[in-house]
């Protein structure tokens, strides 16, 4: 079975779930807002699709960060995770767990494919 990670209320997480939903696809959510994020998982994610492309240096929260934070969350892979579980906001949504890896990011055309 498909897992989606992500936030309840956002608009990307909306997207997968409508599209989830219109291809009959079954899937557990997990809100990392509301159950937080395990180091493990973190980990998984980022060696298999990088730490550039977990964090979103994006969003308002990182940007909130003060340089001295970011330089910090950004010196080791240990401080990086520290900083995305007291700041889930800051891990790019969603994180579809499927068989076959993760897709990172609403990206319709990957979830299209999950039918086949």
């Amino acid at each position: 079975m498909l897992k989606i990670y992500g936030i309840k209320n956002c608009s990307s997480m909306k997207k997968a779930f409508d599209l989830l939903t219109a291809l009959g696809l079954e899937y557990e959510f997990h809100d990392y807002k509301k159950q937080g994020v395990d180091a493990e998982h973190l980990q998984k994610w980022f060696a298999e699709a990088g730490q550039d492309v977990i964090l979103n240096k994006k969003g308002t929260t990182w940007r909130k960060l003060d340089a001295q934070t970011q330089q910090k969350a950004l010196e080791s892979e240990s401080e990086l995770i520290n900083t995305l579980q007291a700041n889930t906001s800051m891990i790019k949504r969603p994180v579809l767990e499927t068989a076959h890896g993760i897709i990172v990011g609403f990206d319709e055309d990957k979830y299209k494919a999950l039918k086949d």
